[in-house]
């Protein structure tokens, strides 16, 4: 843990222990016990499985909003026991919790005056527009009247995300609490950066008795009677959101997410489990994506991520193209409008550069964390332009990448000045302050870039998957250029991307361990480690059609294949760690890149093995949920692959997986500009005998198609088609 010290707007200087970005420090781990979560715009929640907040000091749970925890308590009891759970479900469209309990056994002195059982309780929560709503539900199943006690504690410590992860804090603002009447209460944080921060919380009917951290009910039911209780807490900056009625919130949070979905492809198969796994990586999606005033945009995960990251948007949208190209569409134009204009150290931006993350608490104001507008990572840039080139061939939007061209242009040439400061043809990256980042490629863990004796590798650093990436940016601009009419640009670009296609090889290929080098340190010396970086360079082309075998062979091998998924660090390199973040785990995102690498060089039979495997690992996954990242332990028999104690679930790119997985080994691509929709070598992998895509839109076309495996043959049938888009399967 580092120490820092940052001045606020107000010239106060302030000290705080620094927490690497990707370090979570935790007493208690996530997976210990199962917790729920909903995400509404930029609010989320994180409960225990009945629905309540805190009881756990130590855990994540809370009410959040704009990287602010809102309420940090919130305690239903039942004449002050806790109720006892029967069952616990995040709805198939993760628009709800719903959670059934009963009453718990009641002692008056030795004697029990209310056996369990007899009192159903059946709570619903959700939220919608800053606020949650919960319905709390009492259904009398005794045969006589009953009249008991229900009582919810709550409270709120405002405390900012980062203080919720790890990061210490010598001082903070003011909290105040009141009752405003007799049905609510108004919390208050007077925030250092001068936000003053609310949380009101309100209940219908109104309590037999309210504090400003308690209320307490006295209900009587007869025989087969109900009634319900509804609490409200509404957050928000300067004043608390103003709440609907529940049933009004539930109908238009309901009514969001089918506008949100509207028109999107979906996926059915002959495997049931696999379907459960399409649909809730489809609810996960959006319910991470958030509307902006620039599109839809994927939020990174829930709890750490829940803001807009730069990388993580581009990626998310990269593999959900074929499903809902509007995802790319908001991605993109958010990220043009954040791009940077400006020289910032403290950001670690320059003109072009594009944005690695937002955030909005009160430590990011006062600058205690860098990450406000933060543009420490060297491949989010190279990744638009990738991604405003896939768009164009998925919708030919001319419109938008009109729009946009003037940041394509601004991030080449970042790529080519600020990127590339040493003029040798690479880009490389070098933290502008000790604050941000050390590292700032996907795996921007500090210990994550070494050599082969495991000595740490002195930037600035040219990392393997970013020269792949910038040579697919080029490939793409070159596109975008032709179809402006600039064909001399378009040309410049073309002969870029050639030059720097030969360099690569020459300067990374390592014969010795038959991949290339994980990175470049600064006296360009390479780092020979075997790691699935390499099979970025499979992603985006810039790999030897020579060389691309032998990759795929050794991520695919023992070593690398763990029978779960791709490690991100072969077994046997110097820091190879099953747990580690970035050493050794399995990140589904970057498995579902590497097969994406695969079907581009025709290895189908490897996509399938490691499709197989990741599909095998979800099934030991509650609600069939692909996390953040789970540990590179080999796959053992009659066990399931082994947690990672902090990993984010919902992730939006390890939600975004199983649709990237699924196009590769289809060898599906949607072009526009020929309009066609191909299916080159379709595969399956083992798990699937069918798969139908319905809702498959082209330009105006829309289409459902049946892929049917046929022994080793796969054959395509059109069920329906509207449109004069072609559908092709090829060798």
């Amino acid at each position: 843990m580092k120490h820092a010290t940052a001045q606020s707007d107000d010239g106060i200087e302030l000290a705080f222990e620094q927490v690497p970005e990707h370090y979570i420090e935790s007493q208690t781990s996530l997976i210990e016990k199962p917790l729920r979560t909903l995400k509404y715009a930029d609010a989320f929640a994180v409960l225990d499985s009945t629905g309540d907040i805190g009881l756990d000091p130590a855990s994540p749970e809370g009410l959040f909003l704009r990287d602010t925890r809102y309420l940090s308590t919130y305690d239903l009891r039942f004449e002050g026991k806790r109720g006892l759970l029967l069952g616990s479900v995040v709805e198939d469209d993760n628009g709800c919790l719903s959670a059934d309990m009963t009453n718990p056994d009641i002692h008056r002195g030795d004697d029990i005056v209310t056996p369990r059982d007899i009192i159903a309780i059946e709570r619903t929560k959700l939220l919608f527009e800053g606020c949650c709503y919960e319905r709390i539900g009492f259904s009398n199943f005794d045969g006589r009247t009953r009249t008991f006690g229900v009582s919810i504690r709550f409270g709120a410590d405002f405390r900012d995300l980062f203080e919720v992860r790890g990061s210490r804090r010598p001082a903070r603002g003011k909290v105040a609490a009141r009752t405003v009447d007799a049905q609510s209460v108004e919390m208050r944080y007077d925030g250092l950066d001068g936000i003053s921060r609310f949380t009101g919380v309100s209940f219908e009917p109104a309590p037999a008795r309210l504090e400003t951290g308690i209320a307490e009910f006295t209900l009587t039911l007869k025989a087969g009677e109900k009634r319900s209780i509804f609490a409200t807490v509404a957050c928000g900056e300067g004043a608390p959101a103003t709440p609907l009625h529940f049933l009004a919130a539930y109908r238009q949070s309901r009514r969001g997410l089918k506008e949100i979905t509207h028109g999107i492809a979906t996926v059915e198969s002959s495997n049931v489990l696999f379907n459960e796994v399409a649909c809730r990586s489809t609810s996960d999606i959006y319910m991470l994506v958030s509307r902006t005033p620039h599109g839809l945009y994927p939020y990174a995960g829930i709890p750490w991520f829940s803001t807009v990251f730069g990388r993580d948007g581009i990626i998310t949208a990269m593999m959900m193209l074929w499903v809902d190209p509007a995802i790319a569409k908001g991605v993109l134009q958010y990220l043009a409008a954040t791009q940077a204009k400006d020289i910032d150290p403290a950001a670690d931006a320059q003109p072009g550069k594009i944005l690695h993350e937002t955030r909005h608490g009160e430590m990011a104001r006062l600058k205690e964390v860098p990450f406000a507008l933060y543009y420490g990572t060297v491949d989010a840039t190279p990744l638009f332009i990738m991604l405003a080139g896939m768009y164009f061939e998925r919708t030919g939007d001319k419109a938008t990448i009109d729009a946009i061209w003037p940041n394509i242009e601004a991030a080449l040439n970042w790529c080519d000045v600020f990127g590339d400061r040493d003029g040798d043809g690479f880009v490389e990256y070098y933290r502008e302050t000790e604050s941000g980042l050390a590292n700032q490629g996907w795996k921007d863990s500090q210990d994550s870039v070494f050599h082969a004796d495991g000595t740490d590798a002195l930037g600035p650093i040219a990392l393997c998957e970013v020269q792949g990436y910038v040579y697919a940016a080029k490939c793409a601009a070159a596109v975008l250029a032709t179809s402006r009419g600039d064909v001399d640009f378009a040309a410049f670009l073309e002969d870029q991307a050639a030059e720097l296609k030969t360099k690569f090889h020459d300067a990374f290929w390592c014969e010795e361990i038959g991949t290339y080098a994980l990175a470049l340190d600064g006296d360009k010396k390479a780092c020979r480690v075997r790691s699935s970086n390499a099979g970025h360079a499979l992603f985006t082309g810039i790999a030897d059609p020579a060389c691309a075998a032998r990759v795929a062979d050794g991520l695919t091998s023992p070593e690398a294949f763990s029978g779960w998924g791709i490690r991100t660090l072969s077994n046997g390199q110097s820091r190879y760690n099953p747990m580690s973040y970035h050493n050794g785990s399995i990140w589904p995102h970057d498995n579902a890149m590497i097969v994406l690498g695969f079907a581009r060089y025709g290895l189908k039979d490897h996509a399938a093995k490691v499709f197989g495997g990741m599909y095998d690992a979800v099934r030991y996954q509650e609600l069939r949920r692909l996390p953040e990242l789970f540990c590179g332990f080999g796959r053992r028999q009659r066990r399931g692959p082994t947690a990672y104690p902090v990993a984010c679930a919902p992730q939006a790119w390890a939600s975004a997986a199983p649709f990237a997985f699924l196009a590769a080994c289809l060898g599906l691509q949607l072009r526009h500009d020929i309009n066609e929709i191909s299916f080159t070598d379709p595969r399956m992998p083992a798990f699937l005998d069918d798969v139908t895509i319905r809702g498959l839109r082209l330009g105006s076309s829309r289409v459902d198609v049946r892929l049917r495996c046929d022994g080793q043959d796969v054959t395509v049938t059109v069920l329906k088609r509207e449109g004069t888009a072609r559908i092709v399967q090829s060798k």
